[in-house]
């Protein structure tokens, strides 16, 4: 997106006004880079831990080499399909709070700083950002639900880190544990381990994130009432169902790591499978403006997304279409 741009966007949980406390007899599954998922608890007397079964990638497996701007010609119909939310949300959640763009001379720019090139010149871009959580947000949601897709809107826009539990129609993991917490299934439903609120609502959720992270005003597309939510689900058709239903999966012991943002075609695809499959992952959010750019390009020296990073078998890698290959071959039952 070219051009001179300056855009302002405006385990005992003590709960807001219309949300539930979770019962103390609750029990909690919970997604970090220490604990795995699926580990045992042993009693007062001397019992064997069973270790989970360790994760390996496809046989023959490599990462492919990135490429930028391209689409798989068997992928075209999927990357269009889900570009249409692009129109009907008219970019809601591409750029971070209070990001601004101006074109600069390649001097400017100093070497190894992640900044586009267009023309002959660099890109140069910048955002004002809130406070940052200390520990990811934890979300339990669905894909396909627009909702949901309104609170992932903002965690993009606040570039945050969000750790998702997904909760697929019929998935046995997460969504049951989503009544236990609060009292019903209903999604999306929020837990902010840096201050012990949760929550359920969409427009609660987004209220609180951009108080606690952000500067307080809520921006324009996710204002509306009725009229967000309608657009939120035109910007679903051209996807229609996908992300919503359980597909049989192996649990890892870790979440994936997903550097991603909301309105990128190419992140939604693999977010669907991520949700189909239940896979809890840590989104690393990384829309324009925000200095997890810069992080990735450090590290991958590149940036592209989504860039997967999966902990339970090493593998690191760019382009959509490998990763949802990938995906189903690790963990689909």
């Amino acid at each position: 997106m070219a051009g001179v741009l300056n855009i302002s966007q405006a385990p005992i949980f003590r709960s807001l006004p219309g949300s539930r406390t979770t019962p103390r007899t609750s029990v909690f599954i919970r997604a970090t880079s220490e604990t795995p998922l699926n580990s045992s608890s042993s009693s007062s007397s001397q019992t064997s831990i069973k270790e989970p079964t360790p994760f390996t990638a496809p046989p023959n497996f490599k990462p492919p080499e990135p490429k930028r701007f391209g689409v798989r010609p068997d992928k075209v119909l999927d990357i269009v399909g889900a570009s249409l939310a692009l129109l009907f949300r008219l970019a809601t959640g591409a750029f971070v709070s209070g990001y601004s763009a101006s074109f600069v001379s390649k001097d400017e720019i100093p070497p190894g700083q992640y900044a586009l090139d267009i023309a002959g010149f660099k890109l140069k871009e910048t955002s004002k950002l809130g406070p940052r959580p200390e520990k990811p947000i934890e979300i339990y949601e669905f894909e396909s639900c627009p909702f949901c897709r309104k609170v992932r809107e903002i965690v993009a826009v606040l570039d945050l880190d969000v750790l998702y539990y997904p909760c697929p129609r019929n998935g046995p993991n997460f969504r049951p544990k989503v009544a236990q917490m609060g009292g019903k299934q209903l999604f999306p439903y929020m837990v902010d381990p840096n201050t012990g609120v949760s929550m359920y609502e969409s427009d609660d959720i987004i209220k609180y994130l951009v108080g606690k992270y952000g500067d307080g005003s809520v921006p324009f597309m996710l204002s509306l009432g009725l009229l967000t939510t309608l657009t939120e689900g035109f910007a679903m058709i051209g996807r229609m169902g996908k992300g919503s239903s359980y597909t049989p999966s192996k649990l890892p012991p870790k979440p994936l790591e997903i550097w991603a943002y909301e309105p990128s075609p190419f992140c939604k695809v693999v977010r669907e499978v991520l949700v189909e499959l239940e896979l809890p992952h840590l989104l690393r959010s990384c829309a324009r403006g925000s200095p997890k750019r810069q992080v990735l390009y450090e590290k991958a020296k590149h940036f592209q997304v989504p860039y997967l990073e999966d902990p339970n078998t090493g593998v690191q890698m760019f382009e959509s279409a490998e990763i949802v290959e990938y995906l189903r071959a690790t963990y689909a039952s």
